[in-house]
């Protein structure tokens, strides 16, 4: 998709307009409101280019990665004892990420039935084909955010056209298995309608409706659906991998073959990455705060280019630990002594001043906490989609807002089919052909990558789970996907670790000789990390602690609509 309607980005301001009870009933108030709206192009065109306002898809679901064992922020770190996210066990309905989640969500399915109650205006004045396209586009949007309320809430109200408080109230929650029935229903009507491809202002397209149908499919296990779905993406043959793993993340970069479903941001329309992501993913010499970091966890997981974890290969040296490591690691995280936003990046308390690449100069390293107490705690930042234009036109930002890519079609098909226990060469086929791109070799040449051989079942799995990290880092489906395979509780309770404090780490680490780190962490058998042994040899510290009870699988209902809505009822433990 590209090219959305400038009238979409002025209206960004109002995605934040409450979708909760007392506004179920609302009809968009930016449209017209005679009984003829929806009766020409130019007004179903205008209709549809609000459903890509920008906050209907990213709030807050573009922070998910924030709620992983891949991340760590500082101001967490800080305070070892409150996280203050969804990771703190406190999750309630007054939260954030809850009501906005809730609110966004409703807002377009108001917005989509709005113009599927209404379409049927247009019949006769507008072509046939066009004019399926614009349903198309209203029932992938509202298949989409109530994938994202089963997923989150369960049982969720559902509805097809407005409603007024009472009825709501009346209406209550239905269960999660008819509303998943209903989405599959309208992801098939979207995909029926929906062109391959368009001409001009582009929005989402028949690929999109599949590649989504496969995600929800696979997130409520069912493998069928999802393994059909993704294999029928692939089929169209109008996707591919972007060549240069890297590429497909920066600004710079716009329409690839290998964006299914983007919305763009723009600088010229002033619709542009939050400040407030800019600066905590901007290293401090670059002028930015350095406080969202990968974790070690994220770190330890990426495997060694012999297609072994760290714990298990001899080409892993901790002592240097991006050496030898599959290509997507250091286009990730930064690797130490490398160029990064116009500096070298280097945390070691050792090196006070590091070269300004942009002047030539040496300078004093605000990189290493030694130096600035509010660098980064664990001594990693992010490099996937960062780059030195981060730190020009007033840090402003215009990424495109990625939520569906091939590679993830690929891995999604993969997984369904291991699940299904079809595990063929189609299987191998598709995790070669992302691994392969990493390294930037054809998937074909098994002897310039570790290529991924048929196995057993619990073996796949655990291939296809490590593939899709290393993969996906950063981009906000990690969440999810620990929910799914019910390894939240395992991989979310606990600690983030961190460096020691400067000084110690500077007398304990550095001058021992021991940086990064001391001895090679060990991987479970689900891909999970244990620091415990560098932690109890005192040469590295507690980070956050990270509390996930169990009765988080599912969020709670927004408070506010409960009150407003008691017939709604809330979920277990809340």
């Amino acid at each position: 998709m590209k090219n959305i309607k400038k009238s979409a980005y002025a209206l960004t301001g109002l995605a934040m307009l409450l979708a909760s009870c007392e506004s179920m009933d609302m009809e968009p108030r930016t449209q017209g409101s005679s009984e003829s709206w929806y009766s020409t192009e130019a007004e179903l065109e205008m209709a549809t280019n609000e459903f890509y306002i920008l906050g209907y898809w990213n709030t807050p679901l573009e922070s998910a990665e924030q709620w992983t064992d891949n991340f760590t922020y500082r101001q967490q770190n800080r305070n070892p004892n409150s996280n203050g996210t969804v990771l703190d066990g406190t999750m309630n309905g007054q939260q954030f990420e809850v009501y906005s989640l809730w609110q966004q969500s409703y807002k377009l399915v108001a917005r989509a039935n709005s113009l599927l109650n209404n379409y049927h205006k247009a019949v006769g004045n507008v072509e046939p084909t066009t004019l399926n396209r614009f349903v198309g586009e209203a029932y992938f949007c509202r298949a989409c955010k109530y994938g994202d309320l089963v997923f989150f809430f369960g049982d969720v109200p559902y509805m097809t056209g407005t409603a007024t408080i009472t009825e709501a109230e009346k209406m209550g929650r239905r269960p999660k298995a008819e509303v998943i029935e209903e989405m599959y229903k309208d992801f098939d009507k979207a995909i029926e309608y929906l062109p391959v491809s368009y001409t001009g202002n582009e929005h989402v397209t028949k690929g999109a409706a599949m590649a989504m149908k496969a995600r929800y499919a696979l997130y409520f296990g069912d493998y069928e659906l999802a393994a059909k779905a993704a294999k029928d993406c692939m089929d169209l043959g109008v996707y591919s991998l972007e060549p240069n793993y890297a590429n497909i993340f920066l600004q710079s970069t716009r329409q690839i073959p290998e964006k299914v479903f983007a919305i763009p941001r723009s600088i010229a329309e002033d619709v542009v990455l939050d400040a407030w992501f800019v600066n905590n993913g901007l290293p401090r010499n670059a002028g930015g705060y350095g406080s969202d970091n990968p974790s070690w966890d994220l770190f330890a997981s990426y495997l060694c280019t012999d297609g072994l974890p760290i714990d298990e290969s001899p080409l892993f040296n901790p002592l240097n630990p991006f050496a030898n490591r599959d290509p997507r690691c250091t286009m990730t995280i930064v690797e130490f002594g490398t160029e990064h936003c116009g500096f070298i990046y280097d945390p070691s308390p050792a090196v006070t001043q590091v070269l300004n690449t942009t002047t030539g100069v040496m300078q004093s390293n605000q990189d290493t906490r030694i130096v600035n107490t509010y660098a980064s705690y664990n001594g990693l930042v992010w490099k996937k989609g960062i780059d030195i234009s981060w730190t020009q036109n007033g840090k402003k930002v215009e990424r495109d807002y990625l939520m569906m890519r091939y590679a993830d079609v690929l891995l999604m098909y993969a997984e369904a089919k291991i699940e299904l226990g079809e595990i063929d060469e189609s299987v191998t086929d598709a995790i070669n052909a992302v691994r392969a791109r990493a390294y930037g070799v054809p998937a074909s040449n098994t002897s310039l990558y570790p290529a991924v051989e048929l196995g057993s079942q619990e073996q796949m799995r655990k291939t296809l789970r490590i593939e899709r990290r290393m993969e996906l880092a950063n981009e906000g489906l990690r969440y999810q996907d620990l929910i799914r395979w019910k390894l939240a509780s395992k991989a979310l309770n606990g600690y983030n670790y961190i460096n020691l404090q400067p000084d110690e780490l500077l007398s304990k680490v550095v001058k021992t000789g021991l940086w990064f780190w001391s001895m090679t962490p060990q991987i479970d058998e689900d891909g999970l990390v244990d620091f415990s042994s560098l932690y109890n040899a005192g040469l590295i510290a507690l980070g956050a602690k990270r509390v996930f009870p169990d009765r988080q699988y599912l969020w709670p209902i927004p408070t506010h609509d409960l009150q407003l809505c008691p017939n709604l009822g809330n979920n277990p433990g809340y």
